[in-house]
């Protein structure tokens, strides 16, 4: 697979995003189902793996990690992996999906790196970010942290998720970063403001949930059901049986433009988003090698310039639903 670069980190240009081998899309996988996706993502070559230390299961709050641990071990001086700290999950109330508690203090930040270098059998990680601001400790005193961990060889690079201007500037004038791990789609594309700071910086973008948690792929329609105690795309508003209507016109769009490039849906909606800068890098997750292969080929799937401003300009004015993770920015 090409590559590209987030700051100095040479990575895939189409990750993997492993949270859903865990975490929000149904019953965890095992062993074995995990292993094979892995194995075959590194033949096809992923080298850019995305976990964090919440995504767990209703047992292991740990699994994403301890899972990884397991079966990148042989693969480790050939990969990059990102994991993230910085976040809980609300069990208490029983409520779903799990609302979110942040708690970034040093000593925290302190307890989930060893944590996480233990869990997945290292000994750094090479990309860490802040999974979600804490409005208790400031972005500096987090950033001065990372700088420590980056002078005890712990991490080689460090960076945001879901995070405005602002923020990023205050926190690269302590520590400079190397990513920014935000939302980002045609059904989300808020984001975009950042990129021309991001350019100015040097700062990569990792585009998470980049096919809007699979919706862009085609592959459901109003009849699909999601496991309501596993699955958080049972209550996301693009999989409810009344949206599909509004997105209809997305997803002919979507199907015209994968007939014109001898491509899928899903392609397309990786492609549009790496024709737009160099250092863009979505991770898509899967737990199927089909669709796995299918999204590595968005790497040669090619969109000019013009090819992506007209698409961001019908974007721009057709109808669509809302999409999960809307009320969160």
């Amino acid at each position: 697979m090409k590559k590209r670069k987030l700051r100095d980190l040479e990575v895939s240009a189409i990750g993997y995003g492993c949270m859903g081998l865990s975490h929000a899309y149904g019953e965890a996988t095992d062993l074995k189902e995990a292993t094979n996706i892995i194995d075959k993502a590194i033949e096809i070559g992923y080298t850019f793996f995305d976990t964090a230390e919440v995504y767990g299961t209703a047992d292991n709050d740990h699994h994403n990690e301890e899972l990884l641990g397991k079966i990148l071990k042989p693969y480790r001086k050939e990969i990059v992996i990102a994991t993230k700290f910085g976040l809980k999950f609300d069990k208490t109330d029983g409520k779903y999906p799990y609302p979110l508690i942040p708690d970034s203090r040093p000593e925290t930040i302190r307890q989930s790196i060893e944590g996480s270098l233990k869990r997945l059998q290292t000994d750094h990680i090479d990309l860490y970010y802040q999974h979600r601001q804490d409005p208790e400790v400031p972005v500096e005193e987090v950033a001065g942290v990372m700088a420590d961990l980056i002078q005890e060889g712990k991490i080689l690079a460090w960076g945001l998720s879901e995070v405005e201007a602002d923020t990023i500037k205050r926190a690269h004038s302590v520590t400079p970063l190397s990513a920014i791990e935000n939302r980002y789609s045609m059904m989300a594309r808020w984001y975009g403001d950042l990129f021309p700071l991001l350019e100015e910086l040097g700062i990569g973008f990792v585009a998470f949930s980049p096919l809007a948690n699979g919706f862009l792929s085609g592959k459901y329609d109003q009849n699909s059901n999601f496991d309501k105690t596993s699955d958080y795309r049972a209550y996301m508003p693009q999989f409810q049986a009344q949206n599909y209507d509004k997105n209809r016109e997305l997803l002919a769009l979507l199907n015209r433009l994968a007939k014109d490039k001898n491509a899928t849906p899903a392609q397309i909606s990786l492609a549009w988003m790496l024709a737009k800068e160099p250092w863009i890098v979505p991770i898509p997750g899967t737990r199927n090698i089909t669709r796995l292969e299918e999204n590595s080929g968005a790497a040669e799937v090619y969109l000019s310039e013009d090819e992506e401003k007209e698409i961001d300009t019908i974007l721009d004015e057709i109808p669509m639903s809302d999409v999960f993770g809307q009320n969160f920015k």
